[in-house]
């Protein structure tokens, strides 16, 4: 199989591969080109890196061409002022105070930072694009799901019935700075799409301080800025659903491109013998029921790529590529319950049958 070496992703089959960290592992490239099995004995280093614990989760940058320790510490200075903005449970956020409606309004109308303006404006495109599939108004349903309560417990079904007329993005006008709500009971959860935002934003600033080779990890929702210092592309692997080991199921070769998954896996509870994970039918309110396990879009801009995980979940693997299939640029991989592996279009060319090459 000849691939282009200009080709932005290249896609292979993993063998049984140990990854170490939350959701997927970035592998150390060892050739230039080509398809070969990876080796997943492999660790990411850069120059520099740090850690912190942010946005309800662990935080990774890494630096491979620069040094300075003063350009990490503004990466995740830059990631608690996004987080000061979007959280949804904070109450010092300013989504915290829209929801509560604690700002100031006039006529009804709120008055928001660009920043939140700006999230806003995309979480409402995806809205739109999956015709509520994807909504960032979930809130109401969102808010009655504790994941991690012990013991598990449900929300009761006349409580996700009260709250599921507040859950329209129809019930949002957003018009440039200022929204109103046609419902006083209507509240946004952006955490389906955050991540990917703040994500394109750190890039931002990696690259306007001179940074041309990095890797953010924002708790699984990976950008990999540039390539490594050598031109070789990084490699980030797809974990297997529920795997004890966290195992790779494929293997991806990504230059300057996004990678994010969601997956049933990834935020759960078990009640009774049955799984109840966080990904949520904005009809029912309660998690979808399909026989998809996880969904990984690839895309120029890691916003682009949240949005579209959490809206191919919803949509299933027929709708969801062929709805990726009209988008430039752009890729998803999806797992299903019998853990075969589904492509869209541009993709299962670039694959590889594990341990050969080229």
């Amino acid at each position: 199989m000849k691939i282009s070496s200009q080709h932005p992703l290249l896609l292979k089959k993993a063998r049984k591969n140990t990854l170490f960290g939350i959701l997927l592992l970035l592998f150390a490239f060892c050739c230039l080109s080509g398809c070969t099995a990876a080796d997943a004995k492999g660790s990411t280093t850069g120059k520099i890196s740090g850690t912190d614990f942010l946005l309800n989760t662990v935080i990774t940058i890494y630096l491979y061409d620069s040094a300075d320790e003063d350009i990490l510490k503004g990466c995740f200075q830059l990631i608690k002022k996004y987080e000061d903005i979007y959280s949804r449970t904070l109450s010092t956020s300013e989504l915290y105070a829209l929801n509560h409606r604690i700002l100031q309004s006039s006529n009804g109308k709120y008055r928001l930072s660009e920043e939140l303006s700006d999230l806003l404006s995309y979480g409402l495109y995806y809205s739109k694009l999956s015709k509520g599939a994807f909504d960032i108004t979930i809130e109401p349903i969102s808010s009655l799901w504790d994941f991690t309560s012990d013991p598990p417990a449900l929300p009761s079904k006349a409580a996700i019935e009260g709250q599921l007329p507040n859950v329209s993005y129809e019930y949002i006008h957003l018009d440039g700075r200022e929204i109103s709500f046609a419902k006083e009971g209507v509240r946004i959860d952006l955490g389906a799409i955050a991540k990917g935002y703040i994500a394109d934003r750190v890039k931002d600033y990696l690259t306007g301080r001179g940074v041309h080779s990095a890797i953010i990890n924002l708790g699984g929702n990976i950008l990999c800025v540039g390539t490594k210092p050598d031109g070789a592309p990084f490699q980030v692997g797809i974990q297997k659903p529920f795997a004890p080991q966290n195992e790779a199921m494929a293997v991806l070769e990504i230059s300057d491109y996004s990678v994010v998954s969601s997956g049933t896996y990834e935020k759960y509870l078990k009640k009774d013998g049955k799984l109840y994970h966080h990904l949520l039918n904005t009809k029912t309110g309660y998690p979808y029921d399909n026989d998809i396990l996880s969904v990984t879009i690839i895309s120029p801009k890691s916003v682009d790529g949240d949005g579209l995980s959490t809206t191919c979940f919803a949509l299933g693997v027929e709708k969801g590529l062929e709805l990726i299939s009209r988008l430039p640029d752009t890729y998803a991989v999806y797992i299903t319950k019998d853990y075969k592996l589904h492509y869209s279009p541009g993709m299962e060319g670039n694959v590889c049958p594990p341990g050969t090459q080229k």
